[in-house]
């Protein structure tokens, strides 16, 4: 059983991977099943949208992965590559970084059984590369997962870049001066 403070707690994680078209930008919550991530997850799975179908995350067909994984895309498929690097390469990525979080300790063992995870995943629609798009969201996932359960980042780093954003589309004219 569960204290109240280990249902209510949700870890959030995010981590970005590799460059170009076959990069990962994972995001995560983690949380006890009987708490607000568990909701999520249940809530994510029964209000799917047009383009956005969760689904849960397997190692290999009827072999979910533990904590059960649900996987949220990001971005539609917009063609059947796509789909298929979605549901391919970058499912069984996030599937194996996940079982690689848990066999690092990252997520207890103890959780495997009464916590629920949600991946929130990017593949771009130009990816073209399965095994990187493969190995990129693994390590985003296990970084991602990382990352929550450091509380990462920490504030003075997002301080301290406050005045210089950027991201791999788009770095702001003002920020390369300063």
């Amino acid at each position: 059983m569960s204290t109240e403070s280990e249902s209510a707690a949700v870890q959030i994680g995010e981590s970005f991977v590799g460059s170009g078209v076959n990069a990962a930008h994972i995001n995560t919550v983690l949380g006890h099943r009987d708490g607000p991530a568990g909701a999520a997850w249940a809530t994510a799975l029964a209000s799917p949208s047009p383009g956005h179908v969760p689904f849960v995350a397997v190692l290999r067909p009827s072999l979910p992965v533990k904590p059960l994984t649900l996987f949220v895309t990001k971005a539609a498929p917009e063609t059947d590559a796509h789909g298929t690097h979605i549901w391919g390469p970058a499912q069984a990525g996030v599937a194996a970084g996940v079982a690689d979080a848990v066999a690092a300790g990252t997520i207890p063992a103890r959780h495997a059984d009464t916590h629920a995870l949600i991946a929130a995943v990017w593949v771009n629609p130009g990816a073209d590369d399965a095994e990187q798009i493969y190995r990129n969201n693994r390590e985003a996932t296990r970084t991602a997962l990382a990352n929550g359960a450091a509380g990462l980042p920490a504030l003075d780093e997002v301080l301290a870049a406050r005045d210089t954003p950027s991201n791999p589309f788009y770095t702001p004219k003002d920020a390369l001066s300063a």
